[in-house]
């Protein structure tokens, strides 16, 4: 074999793995980047809960959409006023993206105590009038958080009045059959509240809702 013919097999065998790579592993524009996917679809436990216009909501009110679910509650000082209003500034690009299935925001209050249907209602209206809150006993909310890969705990008495409650700051995508896909987890930076950034997830839907 000269070396024409050497180089000519070479730059072949160039080409082929050119193309064998692609193949096998699309650039990485064509992969999510930011959403942590859970292995298998999570299935919700049945719950009651009230929504924040005093109307029942169950897993039902989840199927038909795709659902950003961010569990807090209205007398969170920091963290959650900081997502949600992450989640309104992309909201509107959120509703452009194409898919059979619409995108909606739900915040799941884990402090029913002081989180009435009123305040619920007053509170969410005040980052967007199309958001959903609901909230609903702790027998019902406590199953729900933890299926979604999440966690919540009185930090203190609730006798105290100006208690605080301890909860994940991730926000969980839940799919239009109900089911929990995975969710975007903030990174935890010293000196820096732990909050998802609406740009990332703003990134990643599009690929999302169309696989």
């Amino acid at each position: 074999m000269n070396k024409l013919q050497a180089g000519l097999i070479a730059f072949i065998a160039l080409i082929v793995g050119v193309i064998v790579a692609i193949t096998i592993a699309p650039p990485a524009a064509d992969k999510t980047q930011h959403v942590s996917l859970y292995p298998q679809a999570r299935a919700l436990p049945d719950f009651r809960l009230v929504d924040h216009n005093n109307q029942t909501f169950t897993p039902a009110d989840l199927k038909g959409h795709w659902s950003l679910v961010f569990v807090g509650y209205t007398y969170c000082p920091d963290i959650c006023p900081t997502t949600l209003a992450e989640l309104k500034s992309i909201y509107p690009e959120l509703q452009k993206i194409v898919s059979d299935f619409p995108i909606q925001v739900v915040l799941l209050s884990v402090d029913p105590k002081r989180d009435t249907p009123e305040r619920l209602n007053e509170y969410i209206n005040f980052f967007d009038p199309e958001f959903i809150a609901v909230s609903g006993e702790h027998g019902q909310l406590f199953p729900l958080v933890r299926a979604m890969g999440m966690m919540y705990s009185m930090s203190e008495s609730t006798d105290n009045p100006n208690y605080l409650v301890d909860h994940s700051s991730s926000v969980v995508i839940v799919n239009p059959d109900a089911l929990v896909i995975g969710r975007f987890k903030p990174e935890f930076v010293v000196g820096e509240l732990p909050v998802s950034e609406g740009q990332k997830i703003l990134a990643d839907m599009p690929l999302i809702v169309s696989q």
